[in-house]
Order: structure tokens, then sequence, then C-alpha cells
């Protein structure tokens, strides 16, 4: 099997800093779940992988559907699928752990959007989640795994317990991870349209395809919005099934939102452009001990922003540094993309292009995301 869709997870617990990215969690009882998820990828069987690794209390799966999407919160009635867990139509997921669905014999393909409905029968307590939905969600209340099209929904922007989809795809095939911040996440772009510069980089490639583990607010060093990079590196990249390849994209909430580190000992106050180098040459060491390709990103501009505090002169000189490394002759990556220089407003190169920013100077719109992709040399991914 070979990861078609993933999603990296936070922790349903706040942090101190979580009020600055506006992002909540929640939990549900006694309702239906519907999120939607479009393929990077195709095969010709599936299986969903559920997460209850942040979630406080036993999740109870009191059912679980697949169908194709029409619209909305629609589905195709005639691809309508229960999902089965070893065998048996429900399942509980114990407190930190994931579950994989059984197989479903189905031929799907990239760029087909699919949809999950989830039951949940119980008192959920705050569910592991990400901030950055791939499309609008759905909830109504009971049990409504089959209905055809949900009346008098409730609007989900945040993607809960749906960690992953892979595919039976040939054994060859072998993909790419991108890992890190919300520019990874696509958080600006538009929900549903798929357009993160991952997923627009993706639809490029002519074998294999590109999957998305950014995190909103994540940091290198820092567990804050998710374990730090060094942290989650296993669960989010090198237990990816098919995974040959990352490309990453991390530092800049560490710079514009400094806090302890938890790598490599924790100092107090904003990490040094040193810290973050040091960092990033351990994320590249391990992915090269585990054999994988692995691609730096320069960190993107940011002056200007609107949120206070994030843009200071020892923050831009840090990133300054850090890029000049990145871009120079002693970087451990076996290739580095200037993300930076892809976005920058030529005559002032800390600053995003007007038409690329998404309003905040932090983010990039769809353009933005689309100029990313454009930047990289495909022949990189050779997948």
């Amino acid at each position: 099997m070979t990861t078609t869709w993933i999603a990296a997870h936070r922790s349903a617990v706040l942090s101190p800093h979580e009020d600055f990215h506006l992002f909540e969690p929640r939990g549900f009882t006694d309702q239906t779940v519907r999120q939607s998820l479009r393929l990077a990828g195709g095969g010709d069987a599936l299986r969903v992988r559920l997460s209850n690794r942040y979630g406080k209390e036993p999740l109870d799966i009191g059912g679980a559907h697949l169908a194709t999407r029409t619209r909305g919160s629609g589905i195709d009635p005639v691809t309508d699928t229960p999902l089965t867990f070893s065998g048996a139509p429900t399942a509980v997921i114990p407190v930190g752990e994931e579950l994989l669905s059984d197989p479903v014999e189905r031929p799907v393909h990239a760029g087909e959007e699919l949809v999950l409905s989830l039951y949940l029968p119980g008192d959920t307590g705050p569910t592991t989640y990400s901030a950055v939905a791939h499309d609008i969600g759905h909830i109504v209340p009971g049990n409504q795994l089959s209905a055809e099209v949900l009346d008098d929904t409730e609007e989900l922007t945040t993607g809960h317990l749906l960690a992953g989809v892979d595919v039976l795809a040939p054994a060859d095939t072998r993909i790419a991870v991108a890992l890190g911040d919300s520019w990874v996440e696509g958080a600006a772009t538009t929900p549903g349209a798929d357009n993160s510069f991952p997923a627009q980089l993706s639809r490029r490639l002519t074998r294999g395809w590109i999957v998305n583990q950014g995190i909103s607010g994540n940091r290198l060093l820092t567990d804050e919005a998710g374990e730090h990079l060094l942290a989650r590196l296993e669960h989010d990249v090198l237990d990816v099934p098919g995974v040959s390849h990352v490309l990453i994209h991390a530092g800049l909430n560490d710079i514009g939102l400094p806090g302890a580190q938890s790598f490599p000992e924790p100092p107090t106050g904003a990490p040094t452009a040193e810290d973050l180098i040091a960092g990033l040459t351990a994320l590249a060491d391990r992915l090269h001990a585990a054999g994988l390709i692995a691609i730096g990103g320069t960190l993107g501009p940011y002056e200007g922003t609107i949120y206070d505090g994030v843009d200071t002169p020892q923050g831009q000189a840090t990133r300054r540094r850090v890029n000049d490394w990145l871009l120079g002759p002693d970087q451990p990556f076996d290739a580095v993309v200037d993300i930076a220089a892809a976005v920058a407003d030529p005559a002032r190169p800390t600053r995003i292009r007007a038409e690329f920013n998404a309003g905040d100077g932090l983010h990039v719109n769809d353009a933005g995301a689309k100029a990313i992709a454009d930047a990289v040399d495909a022949t990189l991914f050779k997948l």
C-alpha cells in the first residue's frame, strides 16, 4: 500500500500560543461527521486510517462509510460503501492509537474526490485534528452515514480524526512528503481547491505524487501546534508507506513565536540562526540515515505582517542568515528550493509580492502557492 492522502494532526489541548492562530479543537456527540478528500494518486484498492492519537478518551466509531463526492455534502449513493475494521462495522480506538480499515477493492485515480462519513455515538471529547481542512466538512445529528445529501448541516472548517488513505498501487510507486508549517499546509489558499503549493507541485509530476504533512503554527524546535518537526519525523514521514523524498519548509514560527525549545536542549528565548541550522542539519541527517532524499526550502518573507510581535529586526536577521546558509555550499540537503525568491517582492525581498499576499503579509494565496510550485525543478522528484 502507498499513501495517497494524509493529514498531520495537532494535540486537542491548546498551547499557550494557540489563540494567535485562532484554531479551535472540538468534540462530537451522537453526530455524523462527513469530510471530503481528494486523492493525490490512484490504485486498485484503498484503506482508511483513523486517529485517536491525541484524544483523552477511547474513541467509539459507530460506523464509517466511504463514497464518491458529488457536491457540497452530497454523495453518489451507488458508490456508498460501509467500511469494516477487522471484519466489524464498528470499532473503538484506544487513546494514543490509530486504526486502519479493511481494504476496499475499488479502483481510484488521482484527483478523485471521496467522502468519509463517520458516526460518533458517544462523547468524543476534544478530538485529534488538523487546523486546515482540505475542504469544508459537514456535521449533522444522529446516524446519517448513508444520506445522499445532509440537510441543515453545521459546517466544519477543521479536519478531524481522518489521518490518511492508502492505495494499492504498483510496488515501485514512490511518493514525496511535504513537511513543515502553514506554508506547506496551505493555510491561506482556497478551501476545497487543493491549491497548497505541494498539491500544485504534485500535479506537475508524471510519476508518483506528493502528500501534505504541514501543520499551521508548527515549529522546527518547539512542541507547539503539534510536536516539533524532529519529534514528529518518524510518524509523519518515516512511517508513511512509499515515501522516498521529503520537501521541507520550517523555521518561521520558531522565529516569529519564540518559546522554550525542545531541541537539542531547553534554553529559553528566541532561537538563533545557529539553533535553526543545527535543527535543520539534524533533520537532514535523520532523513539520509533512513535512505530518503531530503530537499530543503528557504524561509518565506513576512515583513509587514499584520500579526503583532512577529516581524522584528532580530527575526529578520535570523531568517536572512538561515536562508544564506541554505543557499550556500555547506547545507546538508540533496537540493534546496528557493521558496522565498519565488514569492518575494523584487523591490523589497523581505515582503511577499502584492499579487501573492494572502492579506496578512505572512502567507501566500493560491497564486503565490502556484508560484512556489512552478519554481521547483520537478526532476528533483525522481519518483
